[in-house]
């Protein structure tokens, strides 16, 4: 994988633990970066590692003082912690999934912009990189919580990053289809060869591809583009 330059700069990566967010965090680090790494599994690489979970605000909070005080100002933030939820129908899901979907993909991901983007608004840089989906983009008729949080995402990227045009900091998502990560892997071969069918180049994207594209829209060449969604679904999604 080519590399960008990232030395001197401070990233902090969620979901690190495996797939995408793993990828990515390797990637950064690959450029020079110093990567701290969250995650509910305690992430094999980052220092600092910090184990908490995305949906509790005050352990997103000490994650990010976590890695200030060991790393120093946060530069580059790629947020990949997301679940998926059951495959049912919006009629058939429970409020309970509905709640715990929405609490981890949406409301972490606004837990994770606050807590760290007041700080590169005030410095005058920063790139942010938020993993959603496809499916925020086409809804998905077996996933309606995990559809609706993910383009909850693409929404907010979209409003902050309007909200702070001009201050430096850019906010930009990445949209994959199916990706050869734990959560397409560990579906019914039923499932995932569904999956698989939808995506035109016929096979599952790999977490380097979402990671190389991830490196560039946290890289300094990455410098006219905000508030945009960059598909990575081999042909699927067409607007």
């Amino acid at each position: 994988m080519n590399t960008y330059d990232f030395k001197g700069k401070v990233a902090f990566v969620t979901g690190a633990a495996s797939g995408i967010g793993e990828a990515a965090a390797l990637a950064l680090r690959a450029g020079g970066a110093q990567v701290a790494t969250f995650d509910q599994r305690l992430p094999v690489i980052g220092e600092p590692a910090i184990q908490g979970d995305v949906s509790n605000s005050e352990q997103v909070a000490d994650a990010v003082r976590q890695t200030r005080d060991q790393l120093g100002d946060i530069d580059i933030v790629v947020h990949s912690a997301g679940i998926g939820g059951p495959f049912q129908s919006a009629l058939e899901l429970s409020e309970d999934d509905w709640h715990r979907i929405m609490s981890v993909n949406a409301d972490g991901t606004f837990y994770v912009c606050r807590h760290t983007l007041p700080a590169m608004v005030t410095r005058g840089y920063g790139r942010v990189v938020l993993v959603s989906s496809v499916a925020g983009k086409e809804g998905n008729p077996l996933l309606p919580a995990y559809a609706a949080s993910k383009a909850a995402m693409i929404a907010l990227a979209k409003s902050i990053a309007r909200g702070i045009a001009g201050s430096g900091v850019l906010v930009n998502v990445v949209t994959p289809a199916v990706i050869a990560t734990p959560l397409a892997i560990n579906q019914t071969p039923e499932t995932l060869e569904h999956m698989i069918r939808q995506v035109p180049l016929g096979r599952m994207g790999t977490p380097e591809e979402a990671a190389a594209l991830i490196s560039w829209l946290a890289s300094e060449d990455c410098s006219f583009s905000t508030g945009a969604v960059y598909d990575l679904s081999g042909g699927r999604s067409t607007w």
